[in-house]
């Protein structure tokens, strides 16, 4: 049961008698107790909602299209508490944060539900056989798993959770029901590298047409990792080597499947000095939120957009002077980027600076975390021009503040010129450096 804590004027389930703080028992006899339950039975024609109003239970009855909503809000999106992450993982990236920042960064999600509503990962630990039979059930497709390896043993070492070996006998029962996998592997140099990940490659492949694209991530190491499992970075040599396993077996998979299923990130690319693939390469991008594919995808983007002539002819005498902040990984195809656009608009100029990521520690070059204070520091005798974009996947999901509490506000503050967060698509981006 959940408390409606507001009904939409109008609606039909405003029309019907239903009020803010009655309490949702069930939709055609069926018990609500999140918001996968309530999507799921919503979604039938014809309705039966039990509603408990102080001790008084009210039946009503409408009918509908299917799918549409009846205008019911409730506390949280998941009308329920998120489920936390039970494991220890030897790489968890919270685990090295430095104390202080805000309460919410030191949360770890573990959600099945945030799985199918938003992509988030998982590691299947906190489920149960009922719940694997909901998800199935309902379809709840894809689900979105962090699998790391395939070895039980070294599973349960690298997790640090005893159920974490025995829950990847999940992934057969969900492929079998047809349930879509997207998976990730966070590689550990020394763990589940090497001829672990071919083992847990030729497991995953085993799942296809199911399983449907798995990413290879390196390990983040930030410097606050005292007394925690002794990781190291892999060096570009590795970096190169494990690339080249990667796409060895996706290039089997590729001939078999008719997709490679596995991708290296990025960052493996730009650790051991090599060119990213080409646009083709990554078919649909399926893992681009993991930093699959997203430098190349930008950059064809790039392309893409400013061979439009027609819409940016008229633009073409903007004069200005920009900067820009971002991560070391990215700096020179950011470079590359700027170049093009520099030979569209030619009284446009920009700089590009990479910022050294002193808070977490000089092994983190994503630009995703950046901190205002680093960029404050690294660029108040720089000549920033008319405007300092910054990545807006700095930024929290509000879009309001950057990893340590200030904002493109107090950089721009401090800096004394505009701040503005730039998306990584190509239309924003040239509309940000454009300034419209």
């Amino acid at each position: 049961m959940v408390v409606i804590t507001d009904v939409l004027p109008r609606s039909r389930a405003a029309k019907l008698g239903i009020v803010s703080g009655d309490t949702l028992i069930s939709i055609n006899g069926k018990e609500i107790n999140d918001v996968l339950d309530y999507r799921f039975y919503l979604a039938d024609t014809k309705l039966k909602i039990k509603i408990l109003r102080g001790e008084k239970e009210l039946e009503f009855k409408l009918s509908k299209q299917e799918y549409d909503d009846i205008g019911l809000d409730f506390e949280t999106p998941l009308m329920d508490k998120k489920h936390s992450c039970e494991n220890k993982c030897v790489f968890c990236f919270i685990d090295q944060l430095p104390k202080g920042m805000r309460k919410s960064l030191y949360f770890k999600d573990d959600d099945s539900r945030l799985s199918f509503l938003h992509g988030n990962y998982i590691t299947l630990t906190n489920l149960y056989d009922k719940d694997i039979q909901r998800i199935i059930d309902m379809h709840i497709s894809p689900v979105n798993v962090s699998v790391h390896t395939t070895n039980p043993e070294l599973r349960v070492k690298m997790m640090k959770n005893k159920r974490s070996g025995e829950v990847l006998s999940y992934l057969r029962r969900l492929a079998d029901a047809g349930i879509r996998l997207c998976c990730q592997i966070v590689l550990c140099k020394g763990l589940n590298d090497g001829t672990e990940l071919d083992r847990t490659m030729r497991d995953l492949e085993a799942l296809a047409p199911a399983m449907e694209s798995t990413s290879v991530v390196p390990a983040g190491l930030t410097k606050f990792r005292e007394n925690l499992y002794k990781l190291d970075d892999f060096t570009p040599e590795e970096c190169a080597d494990i690339i080249k396993q990667i796409n060895s077996f996706g290039d089997m998979c590729k001939h078999k499947h008719g997709t490679r299923l596995f991708f290296p990130a990025d960052e493996f690319y730009i650790k051991a000095g090599l060119p990213l693939p080409s646009d083709e390469f990554y078919e649909d991008y399926s893992q681009i939120e993991n930093g699959v594919g997203m430098l190349t995808d930008m950059q064809t983007d790039i392309d893409f957009e400013l061979e439009d002539t027609e819409k940016y002819l008229p633009l073409s005498d903007i004069a200005r002077t920009v900067s820009i902040a971002t991560g070391y990984s990215s700096y020179e195809h950011i470079l590359k980027i700027t170049d093009k656009i520099s030979t569209v608009f030619p009284k446009v100029s920009v700089n590009v600076y990479p910022i050294k990521n002193n808070f977490f520690g000089e092994s983190i070059t994503v630009s995703g975390l950046l901190t205002a204070k680093d960029i404050i520091e690294q660029l108040s005798n720089k000549s920033l021009g008319d405007a300092l974009l910054i990545p807006a996947n700095c930024l929290r999901a509000d879009g309001d503040v950057l990893l340590d509490d200030l904002s493109p506000e107090d950089i721009s503050r401090e800096l004394g010129v505009p701040v503005r967060p730039t998306e990584n698509n190509a239309e924003s981006f040239i509309a940000s450096v454009l300034g419209i």
